[in-house]
């Protein structure tokens, strides 16, 4: 799918820190919480309620009243007199967010939106499902969260198994998800550099993470909660977590909490809107796709090379890669298949190292790759992740840094 019309001003988004589940913000409402991240996001980018058309909510873990989603979230930033769809897609739900707003753009029937993502995959809602015709009329229940990490109901295997099946498809060994691991979280300690310069260019810190009757701070939050220390030592001693697999504990990712905001508008609007006028961030095309049942980590590559060909170009064209990597295993299948070196994407971090909380994830990766850009003076950037059901989401976007 491609776009003209989408743009994103400069600065004109946010992130909290991710905190690893049952941290600092295990507790908070993850609609309520993003709320009021981005009341407290707008002044410092002169942005007002008032100035938006339309806002997209992303999440996919249900909360209290998230049956009223976007017009609730609507309401909560301020911008009483707008509505809008909620998304969940999974772990492409940013990915699929920054489409649906692009497309409204496309079509001019709005100006400016707001994508506002979120999730707490912490305390996920135990859910019972009616079922009078059950066995003395015993209903379903699920625990949202973490049953369906476990079971696909259409590949019928758990999210491990898919990373476990390309591995042994492809002879991906232990030791080349140790390697990348190492090496992803050694760029994400560049992103902590200078007291985590890179960071400060868009998270939101310090977070005062309050009681529920919101009186008591019971933590500060000032950056990522639960990134894990990595050496290659302690990575080559991890077991497998299944019998004769390849992925540990320490080549894949963890559930999550925080959220994400992105303003997407016309170029014109963004260049009024934008902190540099000298920065301009355009979304050229989205891409989706699917692998085979149970081989999620392959559907990244031709999600990315769909959304690459559809604006004429080649990996080799685009200056910075950022991936939703919830394994090892996924960084090192791209690599091979699209002809890069493992250190050519993910610079600064990516959800390998600092965690999953499914929405809001893509979108920070989005943020991080035009971040990077803006520092490389410009260029192709390319997101591109894999989510439930096998699937894949890409978006390829330009910074042009005058």
């Amino acid at each position: 799918m491609l776009f003209e019309k989408s743009y994103i001003p400069y600065d004109a988004y946010w992130s909290t820190p991710f905190c690893r589940w049952q941290g600092s913000f295990a507790h908070l409402h993850s609609m309520e919480f993003a709320a009021e991240v981005c009341r407290g996001a707008f002044p410092a980018r002169r942005i007002t309620p008032d100035i938006f058309d339309s806002l997209i909510l992303g999440m996919t873990v249900p909360q209290k009243n998230c049956f009223y989603g976007a017009p609730w979230m609507a309401a909560m930033v301020g911008a009483t007199g707008i509505t809008g769809p909620m998304i969940g897609q999974a772990c492409a739900t940013s990915a699929k967010c920054v489409s649906v707003a692009s497309e409204e753009l496309e079509m001019g029937d709005q100006e400016t939106i707001l994508v506002v993502t979120c999730d707490r995959t912490s305390n996920g809602p135990h859910l019972y499902y009616p079922n009078p015709l059950g066995t003395g009329g015993t209903g379903d229940k699920e625990d949202w969260v973490w049953d369906n990490f476990g079971y696909d109901p259409w590949a019928k295997n758990a999210m491990i198994e898919t990373a476990e099946k390309v591995a042994q498809e492809t002879g991906i060994t232990k030791e080349e998800q140790d390697e990348v691991t190492l090496i992803r979280y050694n760029q994400y300690q560049d992103a902590l550099k200078d007291n985590s310069a890179f960071l400060h260019r868009f998270m939101v810190v310090p977070i005062e993470a309050k009681d529920p009757m919101g009186r008591k701070v019971l933590a500060t939050v000032t950056g990522d909660e639960g990134v894990f220390p990595t050496t290659a030592d302690a990575l080559a001693r991890l077991r497998p977590v299944q019998p004769n697999g390849t992925v540990t504990f320490g080549t894949q990712t963890y559930p999550a909490d925080g959220n994400a905001g992105i303003v997407m508008t016309t170029r014109d609007k963004a260049r009024e809107l934008s902190r540099d006028p000298n920065v301009e961030i355009q979304v050229l095309s989205y891409a989706e796709a699917r692998a085979k049942k149970g081989f999620m980590a392959m559907s990244i590559v031709p999600a990315a090379r769909k959304a690459l060909s559809s604006v004429g170009m080649g990996i080799k064209d685009v200056k910075a890669i950022k991936t939703h990597n919830p394994f090892a295993v996924n960084d090192v299948y791209f690599c091979r298949e699209m002809g890069i070196g493992l250190e050519d994407m993910n610079n600064y971090g990516c959800s390998l190292i600092w965690g999953h909380p499914q929405g809001p994830t893509g979108a920070r990766l989005i943020i991080e790759l035009i971040e990077e850009l803006v520092i490389k003076g410009g260029g192709y950037g390319l997101f591109d992740g894999c989510a439930a059901g096998d699937t894949a989401s890409a978006i390829v976007l330009k910074v042009d840094v005058k």
